[in-house]
């Protein structure tokens, strides 16, 4: 699934199953009183980060959280991971190809009741509602959230600030691409200057959405 939504040079690694990874000090620190859960879910996905970043020739280092939350990606790389119940992913790729990179899988179901008020506008909705009716059977609501969310990764590494879902319209097109428009232009920072590539995918009860912006980093 994965490396159907990434762009060419960056390298993705999935998992359907827990898999047990051997992390490093301030890894195992960092999830010492965390629940199993948590950590299988941490040790999984370091284990996909792991094979990304080997497809790119790097041994993976230290991916410990840092104060803001986000794991340092060695340098000259940017990366991305994500789990939900029954998948782990993550996606790394060089600078001097891309220059922002965001993946998101979700379950391929409903969202809880009052949330899609808070990610969508009118304006989503209704897109939403079309599709529902053109293409039944799919979470179209919860694939809007996960490009939102894809989003949102990609955006917070390099603007350090708050994103909302309001901040962003986001309209979902059946062939797998998703356009991203970011309704205050001040918002965009970084991303006023350069194009935002969405795409996503549907299988095995699950959706996958990546965003990633054409490299190199500046």
């Amino acid at each position: 699934m994965i490396n159907s939504v990434l762009p060419s040079g960056v390298i993705g690694a999935e998992t359907f199953s827990d898999l047990d990874e051997a992390l490093h000090p301030e890894e195992e620190a960092a999830i010492a009183r965390a629940r199993p859960r948590r950590q299988r879910e941490f040790r999984t996905v370091r284990a996909c980060a792991r094979t990304a970043l080997a497809g790119l020739g790097i041994n993976r280092p230290s991916l410990a959280p840092g104060a803001d939350g986000l794991p340092p990606w060695p340098e000259p790389v940017l990366g991305s991971m994500t789990h939900c119940d029954g998948y782990a992913a993550a996606a790394a790729g060089p600078t001097d190809c891309v220059a922002a990179l965001g993946i998101d899988a979700e379950p391929d179901a409903p969202l809880p009741p009052g949330v899609l008020r808070l990610v969508a506008s009118a304006a989503e909705q209704e897109h939403l509602d079309a599709l529902a009716v053109t293409y039944p059977g799919r979470s179209w609501e919860r694939l809007l959230f996960c490009a939102k969310e894809a989003m949102y990764k990609a955006w917070y590494p390099r603007e350090r600030r708050w994103l909302g879902f309001e901040d962003v319209r986001v309209r979902i097109e059946s062939d797998g691409t998703f356009a991203v428009e970011f309704l205050d232009p001040e918002a965009g920072g970084f991303f006023r200057e350069v194009p935002v590539e969405g795409r996503w995918t549907a299988a095995h009860g699950l959706l996958l959405a990546s965003v990633a912006a054409p490299g190199p980093v500046r």
